[in-house]
C-alpha cells in the first residue's frame, strides 16, 4: 500500500507543470464513501500550497498510538515528497505516551487512538481529528464462531464466558488476548464494550496491534481486537450484533465499535507543524486516510 501511495503522491507529479491537472486526476480517483473530490477551488488551493515547497524546512516529531503509526508514516512520506526540506520522525509507544509527550513538549505532535481522558483535558492540548477507525474483533482463521453480541463479547473479556461452546462454538477454552494499559485501542474498547466492567486479569496482554494479531493468528482458541486497518487473511473479523466487521459498515454507522484517530498538540499548532496537520486533514492527506480508514471529509 505504501509504495502505491508514494507513487500517487510523488513530488514529481505534484511539482510538474501540469500539477493541477495531475492533482485533479489523483483526487478524482480517491473518494471517501461516495464523494468524488473534483472542485476547482480546492484543487487550486492545494496546488498553491505545493508551489511554496521551497520555503518549508525543519523537523517535526510525532509519536504515540501504534494504530496511528503506520498511517502517520505514510502521511509523513507523502508530505516529505512535496516538502523535501521538512524531516518528520514517527515513533510509537501508545496513545498515553503520545498525549503525555505532546503535553510536555517532547513531541510536536502526539498520536492517539482514543478520546482524551478527563485527566488529560486540562493539559492545554488541542485535538485535531485525523480519521475514524473501526475496531475489529478477531479470531483465528479456523474458528467456527462467526459472530457475537456486544454483551457476549463483554462477558468473554470479563471472564464470565470461558468456553467457545457457550457462544455456539467447539468445546474449547477461550484464550482472551488484549492490549496493555495505556493503549488507545484498549481504552476505546473498554469505553465502547466493557463500560465499568474490568477486563479479566487472566487476559494475555500484548504491547502492539501487530503482536496481538500475530498471537490470535497462531492460536485457534484465541480472540482479540485490532484496528480495522490491520485486517488481513491471517485472522477473521467477527460480526458484532449481527453487523459484519467491515470498513464499509464502520463508515455507514451500522458497526458499533468505532473510535477517532487523533493528533494532539500543546496549544494551537503553528508553522510547519500546522502545515503538516492541515495537509493530513486536507484533500490529499484524506485521500491517503481513505485507503484504510474513514475520512473526515
Amino acid at each position: 500500500m505504501k509504495e502505491a501511495l508514494k507513487n500517487k503522491l510523488s513530488r514529481r507529479e505534484f511539482l510538474a507543470g501540469t500539477g493541477v491537472v495531475l492533482l485533479t486526476g489523483l483526487l478524482g480517483g480517491c473518494k471517501s464513501e461516495g464523494a468524488t473530490i473534483t472542485t476547482t477551488k480546492t484543487v487550486t488551493a492545494a496546488a498553491t500550497t505545493i508551489t511554496e515547497s521551497g520555503e518549508l524546512s525543519g523537523t517535526i516529531t510525532t509519536g504515540g498510538s501504534t494504530t496511528v503509526q503506520p498511517l502517520s508514516e505514510t502521511l509523513a512520506e507523502a508530505f516529505s515528497e512535496i516538502f523535501p526540506d521538512v524531516n518528520i520522525t514517527v515513533t510509537g509507544g501508545g496513545s498515553s505516551v503520545g498525549i503525555k509527550s505532546a503535553s510536555e513538549g517532547t513531541l510536536n505532535i502526539g498520536a492517539a487512538s482514543r478520546e482524551l481522558k478527563a485527566s488529560e483535558e486540562s493539559l492545554g492540548l488541542v485535538v485535531s481529528v485525523l480519521a475514524y477507525d473501526g475496531i475489529a474483533v478477531v479470531v483465528n482463521a479456523e474458528q467456527t464462531v462467526t459472530g457475537l453480541t456486544t454483551e457476549q463479547l463483554k462477558q468473554i473479556y470479563a471472564g464470565e464466558i470461558t468456553n467457545w461452546n457457550e457462544v455456539g462454538g467447539a468445546n474449547e477454552d477461550i484464550v482472551v488476548v488484549s492490549r496493555e494499559e495505556g493503549s488507545g485501542t484498549r481504552a476505546a474498547f473498554e469505553e465502547m464494550v466493557m463500560g465499568e466492567t474490568l477486563i479479566a486479569a487472566s487476559a494475555i496482554l500484548q504491547s502492539s496491534t501487530g503482536a496481538l494479531k500475530t498471537t490470535v493468528a497462531g492460536n485457534k482458541k484465541a480472540i482479540g481486537y485490532i484496528s480495522m486497518g490491520y485486517l488481513d487473511s491471517s485472522v477473521n473479523a467477527l460480526a458484532i450484533d449481527e453487523v459484519a466487521g467491515t470498513e464499509a459498515n464502520a463508515k455507514n454507522g451500522s458497526y458499533p465499535i468505532v473510535r477517532p484517530l487523533l493528533y494532539v498538540t500543546k496549544g494551537n499548532p503553528e508553522g510547519i507543524v500546522k502545515k503538516y496537520i492541515d495537509f493530513c486533514r486536507g484533500i490529499a492527506g484524506q485521500a491517503i486516510v481513505a485507503e484504510d480508514y474513514i475520512s473526515i471529509l
